[in-house]
């Protein structure tokens, strides 16, 4: 490798790991400011959490026969017990429907109704395919202006940081009530989805559909397909 070769690539290493060093500062940042911003919103006992007229339950995988994972039936169990202490009058179900084969927010609705809970309290949005999308669409189609997020600790905190910066008074209730095994991985790609979440409020990102809007305070059986 002659002299020039040699300049070049000492050039390239320089600039790789002042990119390394940049990215892990931004990253860092982004993480501290998002863990500030939430801790107040975040609660773990009920009896502390303000009321409020909506609670958003996130979607999660479904098995093929529609069975909630651990992790969507902790969310559902937790909505059920907001709504029969009278903490929410309205359960928005956010989640997965982009296709016909696969449908996390019916199921999540078959669930609760199995369990009581009253079809005229409860709202789908078929079109939260991620956190942004249930957010964003949760204010912008039905309306809701202040809300309960139901998901589990490592979860809200991204949640409840998009909440606030679209202008949505929410406050955060964990539904951790299972052993989930690979949590431990999912709270580290957990920090990469800060990162995205922050740019995608910095950009003002639209959500992935529309529609027609859905006023939470009325007729649910329009959130309905089935």
């Amino acid at each position: 490798m002659d002299f020039i070769q040699k300049k070049v690539m000492l050039r390239f290493v320089k600039i790789s790991l002042i990119l390394a060093l940049l990215t892990i500062i931004v990253v860092s940042g982004i993480n501290i400011y998002i863990n500030r911003m939430s801790k107040k919103l975040l609660f773990v006992e009920i009896t502390k959490l303000p009321s409020t007229y909506t609670a958003l339950v996130l979607g999660a995988h479904v098995s093929k026969d529609g069975v909630p994972s651990n992790f969507l039936q902790d969310r559902l169990d937790m909505a059920l017990r907001l709504y029969r202490q009278k903490k929410v009058k309205r359960l928005l179900l956010s989640g997965d429907h982009g296709t016909i084969g696969y449908d996390e927010v019916n199921n999540m609705r078959n669930y609760l109704l199995e369990r009581g809970v009253d079809t005229r309290d409860i709202f789908l949005d078929h079109a939260g395919f991620d956190t942004y999308n249930s957010i964003v669409r949760a204010k912008d189609i039905f309306g809701v202006t202040e809300m309960i997020i139901v998901s589990q600790e490592f979860h809200l905190r991204r949640a409840l940081f998009i909440a606030k910066k679209k202008g949505v008074k929410a406050y955060g209730i964990v539904a951790d009530q299972s052993n989930y095994g690979s949590l431990r991985y999912l709270k580290n790609r957990e920090k990469l989805a800060w990162v995205k979440a922050f740019f995608e409020v910095l950009i003002n990102k639209n959500p992935k559909f529309r529609g027609e809007k859905i006023p939470i305070t009325g007729d649910s059986r329009k959130s309905y397909d089935q």
